[in-house]
């Protein structure tokens, strides 16, 4: 892609903001020279930190507020208009800019998008979604918190944006869909999910191949490519994912120092062992995107640092690129017309708009009114 595209950063989110988010524009510039940054924060902290080799390629743009990573999302919203992650989420929805990328505050991020941006046509619920490395490559998991409870409806339009996210990222053609459960047996799991799986059923095959339910152990494993749950389960099943994660890599440092001859075995496996420390590190992976909104928004760790916070303007500027947004739109109108080819009933319990999720302005929850 040659021609310039403008991407909005909130330089006051995350841990080591506002280095980590300038240091991160260096190393992103490397792939992506084309690209030019609007940067919103705090100036009085920014400027001293620009660089003579980036300077050229970003507008600051000050904000004296910022939005706390403890702050709640209902007040987020109400007092925060002029903080640096919804200034930057305006810029979007105001065609300054092609995406967000924000390492801030999750609820607040999410409820401000919303806010802000609304969602795609056909889209009740946005989802949570980001890329998880597996013994086959890489899957694509949602929602990972976004919406503690779903209904059929809502998982089976996760499944048309997994799909096409999966397509988009890692290049898959025909991904092969699963919904989160507990057991692979047809009669387990809620309602929702059964009924989900029903209406999932009757997909073209040439949209997704959905293959019935999965179980936690199917997540590593990528028995599929797109993951599909709630956003309570998605964002258990990852966390749990990411200590045991930790929780192994803390074994193997002990068993290593636990002797000579074992350290010596360390020297040995040194270069293996940087192989799997680079497959599974968590900032090649960093950048969730919240899929359904009528824009690019995406969520960087808010502990991460310059090469994670890179990897998220990435994952930004790849979907800007691919056209991510107008996909999903196509997506939801083809099943939609599959769908009601296959069943006409299925139509009303599955993907059609009976209803529009709002946030609640008192609570910063997702209510259905």
């Amino acid at each position: 892609m040659s021609s310039r595209l403008i991407l909005a950063l909130d330089a006051m989110g995350g841990d080591q903001a506002p280095r980590m988010v300038l240091e991160g524009i260096k190393v992103a510039r490397l792939r992506y020279p084309h690209v030019h940054f609007l940067v919103f924060g705090d100036s009085a902290k920014i400027d001293p930190l620009l660089s003579n080799d980036i300077r050229p390629f970003c507008s600051v743009r000050h904000t004296p507020d910022a939005v706390a990573s403890g702050d709640k999302p209902s007040l987020a919203v109400r007092q925060g208009r002029n903080s640096s992650m919804w200034l930057a989420i305006k810029a979007v929805k105001d065609g300054e800019a092609a995406g967000v990328v924000s390492a801030g505050n999750t609820g607040a991020l999410m409820a401000m998008a919303k806010l802000i941006l609304r969602t795609l046509p056909g889209i009740d619920r946005p989802a949570i979604a980001t890329l998880i490395p597996t013994c086959r490559g890489e899957s694509v998991m949602l929602d990972l918190g976004a919406n503690a409870e779903c209904c059929a409806r809502n998982l089976v339009q996760f499944a048309v944006m997994g799909s096409v996210f999966a397509r988009t990222l890692i290049h898959v053609r025909q991904p092969s869909v699963g919904l989160l459960n507990i057991g692979s047996e047809d009669q387990k799991g809620t309602e929702s999910l059964r009924e989900a799986a029903t209406i999932l059923r009757g997909f073209p095959g040439d949209f997704m191949a959905f293959k019935g339910f999965v179980e936690g152990d199917d997540i590593g494993a990528g028995t599929v490519d797109v993951v599909v749950t709630d956003g309570f389960t998605g964002n258990v099943a990852l966390k749990t994912a990411e200590g045991t994660a930790k929780l192994y890599g803390s074994f193997l440092k002990e068993a290593f120092r636990s002797s000579l001859l074992s350290r010596l075995g360390y020297l040995l496996a040194r270069g293996a062992l940087a192989h799997v420390r680079k497959r599974t590190d968590p900032r090649r992976y960093n950048g969730a995107l919240f899929l359904g909104l009528n824009g690019i928004c995406v969520k960087s760790h808010g502990g991460t640092d310059h090469v994670g916070f890179a990897n998220a303007i990435g994952v930004a500027i790849d979907l800007v690129s691919d056209n991510l947004n107008d996909k999903i739109k196509l997506g939801c109108q083809d099943v939609q017309s599959d769908i009601a080819a296959v069943s006409p009933d299925a139509v009303d319990k599955g993907i059609d708009a009976t209803f529009v999720a709002t946030p609640d302005s008192s609570s910063g929850k997702i209510m259905e009114t």
